[in-house]
């Protein structure tokens, strides 16, 4: 299916359209508390490999939704490795974070990549940010702030790792904006899943640690996870507009409380809880602002 079937039919069922957000966020969040679970034995870079080694067989099903191999064409070789090296070195960057901090808070920290957007966006997109979204973003960095409460040791200072995984994928969603134009999704999606696991493949030398058996089945877990988490988002968008599904996303921060608390007996303190809050609440009205300036 084309990209241009595919904004034709946006809102054709807003309902399935929210429930594909709920569910890609869940898996996406289930791949990290996978890969969380795997860091105490497994370096970054293995990890990657591993797991792209099975994010193959979803990526075959949604290039042949795409409409085959020419939905794979490149127009544009040099955004789309600077676009793999913001996703490999974001990626290593916040699976690296997952060895230290709880996973909401990680997650929730991730967070603040819309309001590094948006307080990119004059510069690099050329667009107006009015005073309210930039009082938004002013209260999300607060709210990051107030999560990794510095000066509290090691493991409120490895929040600057999501931070600046956050960092790197708004600088990533930015560049995505202007090759969307001319790249389709499949294309950016596959190109970067194969530099991330090429990336993890040229740090096994190095790291490797011998795999056993059950351990393949949680990599596989994680492929196929990250896998559907795609699939899911394109679907998402299939079926509702951006605006209306985007603010689901932010559910992902439920998610890694719920599994933190039940894998890892993670109880976030009221600190945590008023920074996420803080974190999700600019998020969400930030989308609100520019849903709003769209329709002006």
């Amino acid at each position: 299916m084309t990209e241009t079937t595919l904004k034709g039919r946006a809102s054709s069922a807003p309902g399935k359209a929210i429930v594909c957000m709920l569910l890609g966020s869940a898996f996406l969040i289930s791949n990290d508390a996978v890969l969380k679970w795997m860091t105490g034995n497994y370096h970054v870079g293995q990890l990657l490999f591993c797991r792209g080694i099975f994010i193959g067989l979803p990526l075959a099903v949604l290039i042949w939704r795409a409409g085959g191999l020419k939905s794979l064409r490149v127009i544009s070789p040099k955004g789309h490795a600077i676009r793999a090296i913001l996703v490999i070195v974001g990626t290593f960057l916040f699976i690296s974070s997952l060895k230290y901090l709880p996973i909401a808070d990680a997650v929730a920290i991730t967070f603040a990549g819309p309001l590094f957007v948006t307080a990119l966006a004059p510069r690099l997109l050329g667009e107006r940010v009015g005073w309210r979204r930039w009082m938004a973003v002013f209260a999300g960095f607060i709210g990051i702030i107030v999560i990794m409460r510095p000066g509290g040791g090691l493991i409120q200072w490895a929040a600057l790792l999501p931070l600046a995984a956050s960092l790197t994928g708004a600088f990533r969603d930015i560049l995505t904006r202007h090759l969307s134009a001319k790249e389709t999704t499949v294309s950016l999606l596959f190109y970067t899943s194969l530099a991330v696991t090429l990336a993890g493949l040229a740090t096994t030398p190095f790291v490797w640690t011998p795999v056993p058996l059950a351990d393949w089945g949680w990599f596989a877990l994680s492929g196929l996870l990250v896998g559907g988490a795609h699939f899911l988002m394109i679907e998402t968008f299939r079926f509702g507009e951006a605006a209306l599904v985007a603010p689901f996303r932010y559910s992902g921060v439920i998610w890694a409380a719920v599994i933190g608390y039940f894998v890892w007996g993670d109880i976030p303190d009221s600190g945590t809880v008023a920074g996420i809050s803080i974190v999700v609440v600019s998020g969400i009205y930030i989308l609100h602002r520019q849903r709003v300036r769209k329709a002006t």
